[in-house]
């Protein structure tokens, strides 16, 4: 007998569909699972056996051939297992053939269990774009799956449950998708920093234009203080977005069927001895890195001079592309990784150079040398660079409250539905993602900033990307202001913000 049930697959956040073709017939009994399987997918054998056996169904005492298709594609993970018993028990009579339409995926424990597994989402994105109409997947999954538009998702316990599903003996209800319109809570806020309002200016141009910021300044002036805090005035996260941060966040299993969606935006905080692979992705499995959870979020690199300089060096490709592709002997995939890169360090290794009460101890030559651990490349594609004084003391003991981080949001908020409307139906979402044509048409300037940005240009030796990163700063200074066009005092802000004078103390 031959059955045939419909799966899927996953490769980084790419679905695909696999077919499990099984054959049983005479011969000397054996169980053979082919279709270039890794160790996970070949040791499916001996899961099934015993779950079948468990359940008080027969295993057949035949030989056994099971064919994952396409053959030349390579197999991984315990997702097989349940359509691989489901053939078993096609093949041998025990239930009726599901329907093309149906897919199946899932762990099976020795006792019949459903277990979860990494991916849905993704591999339920993919089953709506083949055209499934159904699809099966551990009760843990459910939840996440439930995501995909036109498909409906099963959630499967057991393997008792879902037979009895397929025989029509008692159905399981299928799983609606929980709702996403929940307000992003925070335990931190911007009304706990005190002064450094130059710098909360920043931060919130930053957050409004999705620019890149790096701050700099002595120990203890509240750089990461203040980094830790700008998720609270970021926009929240629009549906296609959730989605595709899950998306990564599920191919690691860090979803839970409690929080099955990423609903606010993240913020990683990689330590400076962080490796290569970790930041940028790639490993035996190809699984995706810091860059990548850091999707529609925020990287925040504190002490960036500390970070290996070939960490910091993969970063340049994925700030431009917002997306980054890990070649390896294995294969390629590709991970989104469109993040607001946020920075902060000292101006030397001790942190004390140019501080009014001269406590810095480097010689010039450790300045320098302390500096050039961050490439000129890198600097360039970084929009903001903030200085971050020392608070003084009368600042500490003021008693008037600071701004609030939602008072912040409405202005960010306001700015970025200004953005929305400009972009609509070209899938860029802020000003930081325009593209070289749309600078040229969003952002012009009238005689007196031309003179501006000239003068600016050939005093601060800028370069053709960073004379457009001023601009999108502009654009994003006037959005905040309301303003219809960049005027001389939104483009003398954006001018302010890149002066790289004070890496030199």
């Amino acid at each position: 007998m031959l059955s045939k049930i419909q799966s899927l697959g996953c490769r980084g956040v790419t679905g695909y569909a696999v077919s499990v073709e099984c054959h049983v017939s005479n011969g000397l009994p054996g169980f053979d699972i082919v279709g270039l399987p890794d160790a996970a997918v070949k040791e499916a054998r001996e899961r099934v056996r015993s779950a079948i056996k468990t359940n008080g169904m027969k295993f057949p005492v035949s030989r056994l051939t099971v064919n994952l298709a396409p053959a030349d594609t390579r197999k991984a993970g315990t997702l097989y297992d349940l359509p691989v018993l489901l053939g078993i028990l096609c093949a041998t009579g025990e239930i009726r053939q599901p329907p093309a339409t149906a897919a199946f995926l899932g762990e099976v424990s020795l006792a019949g269990e459903v277990r979860p597994v990494t991916g849905a989402l993704t591999m339920a994105l993919a089953a709506e774009q083949i055209g499934l109409e159904e699809l099966y997947v551990p009760a843990g999954n459910a939840a996440e799956a439930a995501f995909a538009d036109h498909v409906t998702v099963y959630p499967v316990e057991n393997i008792a449950q879902l037979v009895h599903h397929l025989r029509g003996d008692r159905r399981i209800a299928p799983k609606t998708a929980p709702r996403l319109e929940t307000e992003p809570r925070f335990p931190v806020d911007f009304a706990e920093v005190k002064a450094q309002e130059n710098v909360k200016r920043a931060l919130e141009v930053a957050a409004a234009g999705g620019h890149n910021i790096l701050l700099i300044g002595p120990p203890g002036a509240g750089k990461s203080m203040l980094a830790k805090r700008l998720p609270t005035i970021l926009p929240a996260m629009n549906r296609a977005e959730m989605i595709e941060t899950t998306q990564v966040y599920s191919v690691l299993g860090l979803t839970t069927p409690d929080d099955p969606v990423v609903r606010t935006r993240p913020f990683r905080a990689p330590h400076h001895t962080v490796s290569n692979v970790a930041m940028s992705g790639g490993g035996s499995a190809l699984q995706p890195g810091e860059m990548s959870l850091a999707d529609n979020g925020v990287l925040f690199l504190d002490e960036l001079p500390e970070f290996s300089p070939a960490v910091l060096e993969t970063m340049r490709q994925p700030l431009e592309d917002g997306s980054i592709t890990i070649s390896r002997a294995a294969g390629s995939v590709t991970y989104p990784s469109r993040f607001m890169l946020v920075c902060a360090m000292n101006p030397c290794r001790c942190g004390w150079y140019g501080h009014p009460s001269g406590r810095c101890t480097c010689t010039d030559g450790q300045v320098q040398s302390y500096l050039r651990r961050i490439s000129g490349p890198l600097l360039d594609r970084i929009d903001l660079h903030v200085n971050v004084p020392s608070v003084e003391y009368e600042a500490m003991r003021r008693k008037s409250k600071p701004e609030s981080s939602a008072q912040v949001k409405e202005r960010v908020d306001a700015a970025r539905a200004i953005q929305s409307r400009r972009f609509e139906g070209t899938g860029i979402p802020c000003n930081a993602q325009m593209t070289p044509p749309m600078v040229g048409r969003f952002c012009e300037l009238d005689s007196r900033c031309d003179a501006l940005m000239k003068s600016a240009f050939e005093r601060m030796g800028l370069t053709a990307r960073s004379h457009d990163r001023v601009l999108r700063v502009a654009r994003t200074i006037a959005d905040l202001d309301g303003a219809e066009h960049i005027g001389v005092e939104h483009l003398s802000e954006a001018i302010q913000y890149r002066n790289t004078d004070i890496l030199k103390g």
